[in-house]
């Protein structure tokens, strides 16, 4: 039955149908209808090297013959371990082609944590990036795998892959950062794809209802967890996706791939969502401000998908650099919360729109989003995608749904919904509630939009990436001379927050910010490195002996504001201090501001 709250965000959908049909096909369906409709239009440009839709079917189909006679058949799992470049889209559609799962790994990642996904997964093949061998391979140790290199470099353009061969400094310097060297036993991807013949017709592929991809999260609970989403979940989003914004023209769209493919949203929103639409993929390894300009320049994009900072960044540089931004008709800004003063510097500079998308990646990953029209409302989660329902109930008695405009947990439920954590069934049992994925997230609804007012999580977000404060716990304090330690987040400005780690230290230890970045360097994720630190004297506990979190936070940010009135004091003292001898408390007064003036244009 569908709930109050969901028509009430219905009633705002005026170009956009309130439910979609979810066609039964899977997602190599979509590269062979693009195929079809725009073989010669392009499919992929990675820093100016283009890929046709003909071309990129044909070698995701001799891609898929190579990992057949690997062994790979449906059900199984080829793990993929890269950057975003052309071979990565290979790779993912040539293993959804046989039916089998890609699991998408992040190539930064620490060896302890990719190889417990890797395990997790049970992953038979492993594509990897040259520069993640050492994680992938630790100690030139395959473990039972059998493991294909990828050199990026050969994904650039003739002319630039000839370049990074010269003899010269800077290009020696260029070649290390995307190059690595490769383990005995480790074959090259594509010296592979070059012998590989066509796959035979007959092989089948998967069916609507298999698992498509595997992705890492620590869900609601910040435990690390395997997310499976089925060819139906992602199938359902392409639908939604496709009807959210109408203006969007098949055969006709770039799209920039900024977000990493190991992210649901750069993988199902970039690249699958562009193949569904036929778009041009201007892929980016990582982001970079003059990578996207340059970009820009040379096949003006459309419809980017991003978070928030990347949207500050490159309008800046490009009003810094006299850039155009004006082919950016829609910008979908998710992962964190999005400023307004942002979002209207945004639309300024492009003339289009930016919304908002609220989502999980057990959400394939959006659930709600803020109408692509000028009944948006900068600063909400949005109204509820077609198809999707939810809730806001009791976060105690999830039973119970509150009243409109009271804040409660957001529950929800639709075709894009995954149906549960990979092989961890006591999760499982938290996350849904009859039906119901518990999102774990406090929101407020108010005529069908919904803001978000608390997370019940206690999960960071600082530039888009999910950070779990109990697995940079367990790194620090494993550190010499801490005793104990509470990492949380705090406001940072336009990258979301910021990691703060609360340090109780043994007496006469010393410890600071550079020490403990140096000792994490190797053990965590580079967005998880605490960017500050605190020393206390203890934490504060429950009475189980629980660290209390939100009281850590509290006390920073109650340390950080007292300084800052400190601060405030001490510069109002010394604009007192140099006012004229003898001076009346009026003249003082009418003399600061000429001294405030004097100092601001100093500066």
């Amino acid at each position: 039955m569908t709930t109050a709250a969901t028509l009430r965000s219905r009633a705002h959908l005026r170009d956009v149908p309130a439910e979609v049909d979810v066609p039964r096909e899977t997602i190599p369906d979509l590269l062979d209808r693009a195929a079809r409709r725009f073989p010669d239009h392009l499919a992929i440009d990675f820093l100016g090297r283009k890929t046709s839709y003909s071309k990129l079917a044909d070698r995701v189909d001799r891609a898929a013959n190579l990992l057949y006679n690997l062994g790979v058949r449906r059900g199984d799992t080829v793990a993929l371990v890269m950057p975003n470049c052309s071979q990565h889209v290979i790779a993912l559609f040539a293993t959804l082609r046989l039916g089998a799962i890609a699991a998408e790994q992040n190539p930064l990642a620490p060896t302890h944590e990719l190889q417990e996904q890797l395990d997790r997964v049970d992953a038979k093949v492993v594509i990897a990036w040259e520069k993640a061998m050492d994680q992938v391979c630790p100690g030139g140790d395959l473990r039972g795998r059998r493991v294909l290199s990828v050199d990026i470099t050969r994904d650039l353009p003739h002319l630039t892959r000839r370049l990074l061969h010269l003899p010269l400094a800077r290009t020696r310097t260029l070649r290390e950062t995307m190059r690595g060297s490769v383990p005995a036993g480790v074959g090259s991807f594509v010296h592979h794809l070059k012998k590989a013949g066509h796959l035979p017709a007959h092989i089948p592929g998967p069916e609507h209802e298999d698992i498509a991809v595997y992705l890492h999260t620590g869900g609601t609970t910040g435990s690390p967890k395997t997310v499976p989403l089925s060819h139906r979940n992602i199938i359902a989003m392409m639908a939604m996706g496709e009807a959210w914004v109408p203006s969007m023209v098949p055969g006709e769209e770039t799209i920039a791939a900024i977000l990493p493919y190991f992210h649901a949203f750069g993988l199902i929103l970039s690249a699958i969502f562009g193949t569904h639409m036929g778009a041009t993929q201007l892929i980016m390894p990582r982001f970079d401000v003059d990578m996207v300009l340059s970009g820009q320049r040379r096949r003006p994009i459309t419809f980017l998908p991003a978070v928030p900072p990347i949207f500050d960044r490159v309008r800046r540089a490009a009003e810094e650099k006299g850039r155009s931004l004006e082919s950016i008709r829609v910008g979908l800004a998710g992962a964190m919360s999005l400023d307004s003063e942002v979002a209207r510097a945004w639309e300024e500079a492009t003339g289009g729109l930016i919304i908002e998308g609220y989502g999980m990646t057990e959400a394939a990953p959006v659930l709600l989003g803020s109408p692509v029209s000028p009944d948006r409302r900068p600063g909400t989660l949005g109204i509820a995608f077609p198809s999707t329902e939810f809730r806001i109930v009791n976060p105690d008695q999830p039973s119970e749904d509150v009243e409109p405009g009271k804040p409660g947990e957001l529950l929800v439920r639709g075709p894009q919904v995954f149906s549960g954590y990979l092989n961890a069934p006591e999760e499982n049992a938290e996350a849904f509630f009859e039906g119901w994925l518990r999102t774990g997230d406090i929101v407020v609804e108010d005529d069908g939009f919904v803001t978000l007012a608390d997370r019940r999580k206690e999960l960071i977000i600082s530039g888009g990436f999910n950070i779990y404060p109990s697995q940079v716990e367990e790194a620090v304090r494993q550190m010499p001379g801490v005793v104990d330690v509470a990492v949380v987040g705090v406001p940072s400005g336009p990258v979301g927050e910021k990691v703060v780690a609360a340090l109780v230290l043994e007496a006469g230890a010393r410890v600071d910010l550079e020490a403990v970045r140096a000792w994490c360097d190797e053990k965590l994720s580079h967005y998880a490195i605490p960017k500050q630190v605190e020393v206390l004297s203890e934490l504060p506990k429950s009475q189980l002996g629980k660290t209390l979190r939100r009281k850590v936070r509290e006390q920073i940010l109650s340390a950080s504001e007292g300084m800052k009135e400190a601060s405030d004091r001490l510069r109002s003292g010394m604009k007192r201090s140099v006012s004229p001898q003898g001076a009346s408390d009026d003249s003082a007064k009418e003399a600061a501001p000429r001294e405030e003036g004097q100092a601001g244009d100093s500066a």
